[in-house]
C-alpha cells in the first residue's frame, strides 16, 4: 500500500513539474479548469494509454477513486472500498488446432489450417473437443419482425451452425451491428440447442471486415475476458463455442456442390440463402491458453432521500481505460486518449460534484461507474452487468458517457437509443431546458447504440442512453476530423484544439438528465415492441 501511494504521489509530481515547464497552458474559469486537470493526469505521457491491466489503469483508478471521495460519493465497490476487482483474463488460441471432415461414408479428411480453416480461442475451456453434423442457417439471425428468420424450418439441435459474415439489407444501423457479431449469432444458435457456431468467408469478403489470410495470419492474438469464481473465462455460450471461420474452400469441402448454390446466392443484390445441411460429420480439437490481468471498476455512490424510491438506482457509466502504448513505430506511441475517454471520466466526477453541491439529495440513489476494458469489448461493464454490487433488479437505467468530442461549440445533442425507451422524453426535457435541441443519430450506419458499455445494461433489460454532443453546426467537420485523425491514436492527447468551455456544458446536459430520472415519479420503461427490451426481457417492452 505504502509503495502505490508514493507511485501515485511521485507521478502526480511529475506531471505538475511537466505540466509547469508546457508552454501555452490556458488560464480558465475554475470549472473547465478542473475539467482539464482530471484530463491532464489521465491522459499524460505517464499513464501510457490506461491500457486494462496495466499498473498504469491501477493509478489511474485510484486517481478516480480519490476523486469520487472529494466529490463526497459514498463507497460502492468491493469490501467497503471505491474498487470492484475485475478479474480480467488475456486468453488466445494456443496452437493451430484441428479441423477433420468425414463426408458420409467416406473417409476422414483432415482440413488445411490456413487455406481451409483459422481456429478461435474458446473462453473457458482450455480443451475443446467437438464432433457433430453441420448445418448452413445464411447469415444465423432470427428477427421476424424484420423479415428474416434463418432458423425456420431448421433443427440445429445437436449440431454445428455455419453462418455467413455480415447482414441482410434493410435493418437499422442499430440492429446490424448486433446482428452482425459473432457472437451474438452464437447466442441465437445456442438458444435453439446447436453445440457449436462456425463462420463461413465468403468469396469477395461478404462482409468480413478482414481477409481470411489476414484472419488466419492473426488466429493467435490475445482477447479479453473476465473470469468465473472458479477462475474459468466467462463464456456467453458455453454450449455452443465459436470454433472458427471456414475459408470459402474449406466450405466448399464440407458443402460440396451445394457451396456453389451459397456461392451465387451471395452475389446477388440482394442474398436470400437457404438453409444447408452438409453430408457428414465435423470434428474439431482446440486448445486455448489464459493468463490472468486483474483490473478494476470504480464505484462510487450518493444515496437516494425518497424512502419510496431511495433503493432504486440509477448508473451514470464512462470507461476508464484506452489502447495503450503501440508495439512498433517512429516517434510518439502512447495513445494518450484525452478525448476517449479521459475527458468523459472527467465529466463524471464534475457531474458528481454537481449533485452534492446542489445541497438536493436525488430522490433515486446515483451511482457514479468508472468501468475497465472497455476497449477490449466492454468486458469491464460485462462483469459488473453480471456482477453488480447492489441487486441489479434495483437498477432503473444507465446514461452513458463515452468520448465526447469537445474540440467545438456544440450547438445540439444525439442521444443514441432515446426513441427506445420513456428515456426519451426525459432526456428531450432535460436537453431542451437548456436551449439544446435534440437530433436524430447522423450516422445510424454505425450502430454505436450497441457498441458502448451501456449495451451491457440494455443486455440486463435495462434501458439505457448513450451522449454525444450533436454535429449541427461545425460539429459534423470537427466529429469527422477526430474520427480520421485522432481516434485510437497517439494525437489524442492535450495537443488537440479541446474547447474546454464545452466541458462544462456537457456536464451540465448530463446532469439535468441524470437528476430527471432520479427525480422523476415513474422508472423509465421500454416502448411498447422495442426489439431490445423485448430480446431482453426488459420492463413494459412486451406488453
Amino acid at each position: 500500500m505504502f509503495r502505490r501511494v508514493a507511485l501515485v504521489s511521485l507521478l502526480a509530481l511529475s506531471a505538475a513539474v511537466s505540466a509547469q515547464t508546457t508552454p501555452a497552458i490556458p488560464e480558465l474559469p475554475a470549472d473547465q479548469a478542473a475539467m482539464r486537470a482530471h484530463v491532464m493526469f489521465l491522459a499524460s505521457d505517464a499513464m501510457k494509454g490506461r491500457e486494462a491491466g496495466s499498473p498504469e489503469y491501477d493509478i489511474a483508478a485510484q486517481y478516480v477513486a480519490s476523486q469520487f471521495y472529494a466529490a463526497g460519493l459514498k463507497p460502492a465497490g468491493d469490501a467497503g472500498g471505491y474498487l470492484q476487482k475485475v478479474p480480467l483474463v488475456s486468453y488466445k488460441a494456443a496452437d493451430q488446432g484441428s479441423f477433420v471432415w468425414t463426408a458420409r461414408g467416406g473417409q476422414p479428411v483432415t482440413l488445411t489450417f490456413g487455406e481451409d480453416y483459422a481456429p478461435s480461442p474458446v473462453p473457458g475451456q482450455a480443451e475443446t473437443s467437438l464432433s457433430a453434423p453441420v448445418v448452413f442457417v445464411g447469415y444465423g439471425i432470427d428477427a421476424p419482425q424484420y423479415g428474416q428468420n434463418d432458423f425456420k424450418g431448421v433443427d440445429v439441435r445437436g449440431k454445428i451452425v455455419a453462418f455467413v459474415p455480415g447482414t441482410p439489407a434493410g435493418l437499422g444501423g442499430e440492429e446490424r451491428a448486433f446482428f452482425g457479431s459473432a457472437a451474438n449469432k452464437a447466442a441465437l444458435a445456442a438458444a435453439r440447442g446447436a453445440v457449436g457456431a462456425i463462420q463461413l468467408d465468403m468469396p469477395g469478403g461478404g462482409g468480413r471486415q478482414r481477409p481470411f489470410n489476414l484472419l488466419a495470419g492473426s488466429y493467435d492474438r490475445p482477447r479479453v475476458g473476465w473470469a468465473n469464481a472458479d477462475g474459468t473465462v466467462h463464456n456467453p455460450t458455453p454450449g455452443t463455442p465459436i470454433l472458427g471461420t471456414l475459408s470459402a474452400a474449406g466450405a466448399a469441402r464440407l458443402f460440396g456442390k451445394d457451396w456453389d448454390a451459397v456461392v451465387k446466392a451471395a452475389a446477388a443484390e440482394t442474398p436470400r440463402y437457404r438453409p444447408v445441411a452438409a453430408r457428414g460429420t465435423l470434428t474439431v480439437a482446440l486448445k486455448t491458453s489464459a493468463t490472468p490481468m486483474p483490473s478494476s471498476n470504480v464505484i462510487g455512490m450518493i444515496p437516494g432521500s425518497d424512502p419510496k424510491l431511495k433503493d432504486q438506482v440509477v448508473v451514470l457509466s464512462a470507461h476508464l481505460d484506452h489502447i495503450g502504448v503501440n508495439e512498433g513505430g517512429d516517434g510518439d506511441r502512447i495513445n494518450n486518449g484525452a478525448l476517449d475517454n479521459a475527458i468523459g471520466i472527467a465529466s463524471l466526477i464534475e457531474e458528481a460534484k454537481r449533485f452534492k453541491e446542489s445541497g438536493k439529495p436525488p430522490r433515486r440513489s446515483v451511482m457514479f461507474l468508472a468501468v475497465t476494458a472497455e476497449e477490449k469489448g466492454l468486458v469491464g461493464s460485462d462483469y459488473f452487468a453480471n456482477n453488480p454490487t447492489v441487486p441489479l433488479a434495483s437498477i432503473v437505467a444507465d446514461v452513458n458517457l463515452d468520448m465526447p468530442i469537445l474540440t467545438y461549440t456544440f450547438e445540439d445533442m444525439i442521444v443514441f437509443g432515446a426513441e427506445r425507451s420513456t428515456l426519451g422524453p426525459i432526456v428531450r426535457k432535460a436537453v431542451g431546458a437548456l436551449g439544446l435541441p435534440l437530433s436524430p443519430d447522423p450516422m445510424p450506419e454505425e450502430g454505436i447504440f450497441v457498441r458502448s458499455d451501456h449495451f451491457r445494461f440494455v443486455q440486463k433489460g435495462i434501458p439505457s442512453v448513450f451522449l454525444w454532443p450533436g454535429q449541427k453546426g461545425p460539429g459534423a467537420a470537427a466529429v469527422k476530423t477526430f474520427m480520421s485523425t485522432n481516434y485510437h491514436r497517439p494525437s489524442d492527447d492535450l495537443s488537440l484544439p479541446i474547447d474546454w468551455s464545452q466541458g462544462p456544458r456537457f456536464v451540465g446536459v448530463n446532469y439535468a438528465i441524470a437528476r430527471e430520472i432520479a427525480d422523476g415519479d415513474a422508472r423509465p420503461v421500454w416502448n411498447k415492441g422495442d426489439y431490445f427490451g423485448t430480446l431482453y426481457k426488459g420492463p413494459m417492452a412486451a406488453k
